[in-house]
C-alpha cells in the first residue's frame, strides 16, 4: 500500500512541475512523453506488487488431490523439430517412466531434415511411442498439435516441449486435480531449467523464470486468469474442441488459447509444484531469439484482448481483464524503458530537458518509491529462497533484452509473420558482437554521454547535470553486463556457477 501511496505522491509532484514548466514546444512534448513512460513502467511495477499483496492476504489452499481409482486415458504430445537426439530421448524416457498406466506417448516430429527424422523414428521404436508427422505445414507448433489432437479420443492431453523431463508423479497428481473439478480445463505447472551450470545466460534465464512462476502465476491463478505457458501442462481435450483447438494465428499459441478458454467460461489453475525440469537457452543468440518470439506473440494477443474488451466488456470478470492487459502488454514496456534511457543522454549532450522537476523534490518523492519497490521485490524472492545476487542476474538479462523486445513488439503490432524457430538449448559459446550491435551501440552511447557529462559538470556544477549523469552511469553499468553474459564458461567457472546456484 505504501508503494501505491508513493506512486501517487510522485506523480502529483511531477504533474505540478510539468504543468508550470517554462519550455519550448519540443521540450514540452518530450516532458509529456517522459511522464507517460514513467507511468507505464510504474503501472507494470504496481501490477507485480499487487500480485504479492494478493498472495499475502489470500488463504492459499492446495487443490484437492485424491488417490486415483481409475485412470482416464492420457495422450502425451511432444512436438519436436530438429531436436538433438540426446535431448529428445531424455524427454521420451522421462515420459515413459511416468507412474501412470493409461498413457500414450506421441512424438510430433516436424523436422525437415532426414537425420532428425530418422532419429525420431528410432526413438519412437525404442520406447514404443507413436510417431506423428503432418502432411501440410501450417500454424507452426499449434498446427501440428491440432492435426494430431483431432485424431485422438483421450480424455486429457499433456504437452511437453522436447527438452522437458517430468518426474514420475506428474500425471497422478495433475489428473487427480482435474478429475475432482469438471469445470477445470487446464493445469499449468512451473518450468525450471536444469542446465544452470552451463552458462551465465541459462542461469539468469532461470532466475527470470523463478520471478514469473513464483509470484506472478500464483496471483493470476487467484484471479482466475492463469494462462497456458506452452509446456508442462495438462488440458481437458473437450475444452480444446470447445474453443476450436490451439490458436494458430500467433506464435504464442498457449497464451492466445488460454484467452479463448476463459472467454468460454472454463477455469484454469496454476499448480506451483516443480515436477518438470528442462533446458534453458545457453547463449545470447538463442535467448534473444526466444524472447523476440514471446514479445511478438504477446503483442498479438494484446490486440485480441483490446478488441474483445471493446466489443464485449462483460465477457470476463474485471480481475481477469486486468491480468490479461498486464500480461499481454508486458513486453511493450521496453519502449518506455528505452525512452527513459535516452532522455538523460539528450539532456547531457544536447541540453534538451524532459524532466521538469527540482532535484531536491525529485529525491524526496521518487527515492522512497524506488527503494521500497526494490525492497519488496528482493524480499519477496528471498522469502522463496532466491538470493538477491541471483535475481539481479535475471534483471540484468532483462535490461539487455530491451532492443529485442522493441523489435518483437513492433513485428507483432504490424502482424509481420516470421517462421517459427526452435530455441537452441545446446548452443554454448560467445556470440559475435556484430549480432549484438543494438546492445553494444547502447553501451557506447552511454559511455560517450558519461564522458561528455563529466566535462560539462566540471564547468557547470548544476544539480540537474549531476542527476542525469548518475542515471547515465547506472545505465552504462547495466549495459556492461553484455560482456558478462557473452562470456563462455569453462572448467572451474562452470563449477563456480553451479555452486552459486
Amino acid at each position: 500500500m505504501l508503494v501505491l501511496i508513493f506512486i501517487i505522491v510522485y506523480f502529483v509532484c511531477r504533474a505540478v512541475f510539468l504543468s508550470y514548466a517554462v519550455s519550448s514546444p519540443l521540450e514540452k512534448v518530450l516532458g509529456l512523453l517522459f511522464f507517460a513512460a514513467e507511468a507505464y513502467v510504474m503501472f507494470h511495477a504496481f501490477g507485480y506488487f499487487l500480485g504479492i499483496y494478493k498472495l499475502t492476504k489470500s488463504k492459499k489452499s492446495e487443490p484437492k488431490i485424491t488417490e486415483l481409482t481409475s485412470f482416464p486415458p492420457v495422450a502425451i504430445l511432444i512436438p519436436a523439430r530438429h531436436e538433438p537426439k540426446e535431448i529428445l530421448e531424455n524427454t521420451i524416457a522421462s515420459c515413459y517412466n511416468l507412474s501412470y498406466p493409461s498413457k500414450t506417448i506421441y512424438i510430433l516430429d516436424d523436422s525437415s531434415k532426414q537425420e532428425y527424422m530418422a532419429e525420431a523414428k528410432e526413438i519412437a521404436q525404442k520406447y514404443d511411442c507413436q510417431l506423428f508427422r503432418r502432411e501440410v505445414w501450417h500454424g507452426a507448433k499449434a498446427g501440428i498439435l491440432n492435426d494430431c489432437i483431432k485424431n485422438l479420443t483421450d480424455k486429457y492431453i499433456v504437452i511437453f516441449d522436447a527438452d522437458q523431463n517430468p518426474i514420475s508423479s506428474f500425471l497422478t497428481k495433475t489428473i487427480s486435480i482435474l478429475e475432482n473439478d469438471s469445470e477445470l480445463a487446464l493445469i499449468q505447472t512451473p518450468q525450471y531449467y536444469s542446465n544452470l551450470q552451463s552458462s551465465n545466460v541459462a542461469f539468469a534465464a532461470n532466475m527470470q523464470q523463478a520471478c514469473f512462476y513464483e509470484y506472478i502465476c500464483e496471483a493470476k491463478s487467484i484471479d482466475g486468469a492463469m494462462m497456458c505457458c506452452g509446456t508442462n501442462f495438462v488440458v481437458r481435450r473437450e475444452t480444446l474442441a470447445d474453443v476450436g483447438g490451439f490458436d494458430e494465428s500467433t506464435v504464442t499459441e498457449d497464451f492466445a488459447t488460454s484467452f479463448k478458454l476463459h472467454l468460454r467460461g472454463w477455469k484454469t489453475l496454476y499448480y506451483n509444484h516443480v515436477s518438470v525440469f528442462g533446458q534453458g537457452p545457453e547463449n545470447l543468440s538463442a535467448y534473444f531469439s526466444q524472447q523476440n518470439r514471446w514479445a511478438m506473440g504477446n503483442i498479438a494477443v494484446l490486440k485480441k484482448v483490446l478488441a474483445k474488451l471493446w466489443k464485449s466488456p462483460s465477457a470476463l470478470r474485471p480481475l481477469q481483464w486486468w491480468e490479461y492487459l498486464v500480461t499481454s502488454s508486458y513486453y511493450s514496456v521496453s519502449w518506455a524503458y528505452l525512452f527513459l534511457i535516452f532522455c538523460p543522454i539528450a539532456y547531457i549532450i544536447f541540453d534538451i530537458p524532459s524532466f521538469f522537476m527540482k532535484p531536491t523534490v525529485y529525491m524526496f518523492s521518487f527515492l522512497p518509491y524506488l527503494i521500497l519497490s526494490q525492497l519488496i521485490f528482493y524480499a519477496g524472492m528471498k522469502n522463496r529462497n532466491y538470493a538477491p545476487s541471483k535475481i539481479l542476474r535475471g534483471q540484468l538479462l532483462f535490461f539487455l533484452s530491451l532492443p529485442t523486445y522493441c523489435k518483437g513488439t513492433l513485428l507483432g503490432l504490424f502482424g509481420v509473420s516470421r517462421k517459427f524457430i526452435v530455441t537452441k538449448k545446446s548452443d554454448i559459446g560467445r556470440v559475435s558482437y556484430k549480432q549484438l550491435w543494438p546492445q553494444i551501440s547502447l553501451w557506447a552511447i552511454n559511455l560517450s554521454a558519461i564522458t561528455w557529462g563529466i566535462n560539462r559538470f566540471a564547468y557547470d556544477r548544476s544539480p540537474a547535470v549531476a542527476v542525469n549523469l548518475v542515471w547515465i552511469t547506472y545505465h552504462f553499468l547495466l549495459c556492461s553486463s553484455i560482456f558478462y553474459f557473452n562470456d563462455k564458461l569453462e572448467g572451474s567457472d562452470k563449477m563456480a556457477l553451479f555452486d552459486s546456484a
